[in-house]
């Protein structure tokens, strides 16, 4: 009859095969990922997989980063920039997800391909979306429109105050408080419709754009009643005076009207809104998708395998 060993012996063997199957399945859990190719292969692979993943996550975040300053940039050339480092950066991540495709696939990690499929449809949305932003914010209207109120129209309602502030009564003693009311009215007119251009170039309500649009409309018809009021009291000498106020109202209504086109055009406002309420649910969904990806990515492999 064959002894039997101690019970410490049978326990310690007991042990060392156990830990000896633990280590064959982790091994197997890895190398069979990649059928075909040894552990440290499987190893590189997952490596590589991890990097394609946090490289995603880097590009996606750069593109909406660079994207949503594009919004808000001051200047055409900024926004220009700007949309040229998303293009450039989304450009990147889809490379990404080109590379990382069939690397899951090879390895064979199903919810890692899921969660990567995820993305690209989310992604697919996003760059849609992203498109239609960037053409609006490139377009620049409601800034342009900006630029004429603080410029052209500035000057020229400037010009015309200051040139009825030349004129002068032909009857200073029967005309004089007269013509005053007139100049007065004429200039507070033109202001009524500067004051009205800054809220029509914020505004993205048609029907509120319209009712500015009827106002200034009324007081520019004030202005030139006022002006051809003004005509038959003035001395010979104020009539330069009136033709260059005539003339600076002209330049002014001109510049107007330019201006009230690009606000009409809101793109400016348009892309703000589009940003900030539907794209930027699709772009949270994106980053949830990679987050998850790149989390499922870290739990793979097993610590102290060369």
């Amino acid at each position: 009859m064959v002894m039997g060993r101690p019970a410490g012996a049978r326990l310690a063997a007991w042990s060392r095969a156990r830990a000896g199957a633990a280590t064959r399945l982790a091994v197997a859990a890895v190398a069979g990922a990649v059928a075909g190719c040894d552990v440290n292969t499987a190893l590189e692979q997952i490596a590589q997989a991890r990097h394609l993943a946090s490289d995603l996550l880097v590009h996606f975040t750069r593109a909406a980063d660079s994207a949503n300053r594009a919004v808000m940039a001051s200047t055409d050339e900024a926004s220009v920039a700007l949309a040229r480092e998303a293009e450039e950066s989304k450009r990147a991540a889809q490379a990404d997800v080109e590379a990382l495709g069939p690397m899951l696939q090879a390895l064979g990690f199903e919810d890692e391909t899921r969660l990567l499929k995820e993305f690209v449809a989310r992604f697919a949305e996003y760059r849609e979306l992203d498109r239609q932003v960037l053409e609006l914010t490139v377009e620049n209207t409601n800034l342009k429109a900006q630029r004429l109120s603080f410029g052209p129209a500035l000057e020229s309602a400037d010009a015309f105050v200051a040139a009825l502030g030349r004129v002068a009564p032909a009857n200073p003693a029967r005309d004089a408080w007269r013509v005053k009311a007139l100049v007065a009215s004429a200039a507070v007119n033109v202001r009524e419709i500067q004051v009205l251009q800054a809220p029509h170039i914020a505004d993205a309500d048609d029907a509120v754009m319209t009712r500015m649009e009827k106002r200034m409309d009324g007081s520019a018809a004030v202005a030139r009643r006022e002006l051809s009021a003004l005509a038959p009291l003035l001395s010979p000498a104020s009539r330069a005076h009136l033709d260059a106020a005539n003339a600076a109202l002209d330049r002014f209504m001109k510049v107007n009207a330019e201006l009230l086109h690009l606000s009409r055009r809101n793109t400016n406002v348009r892309a703000l809104a589009l940003s900030l309420n539907q794209k930027a649910k699709v772009a949270a969904g994106c980053t949830d998708s990679l987050r998850a990806l790149r989390d499922a990515l870290a739990k793979r492999g097993f610590s102290g395998t060369r």
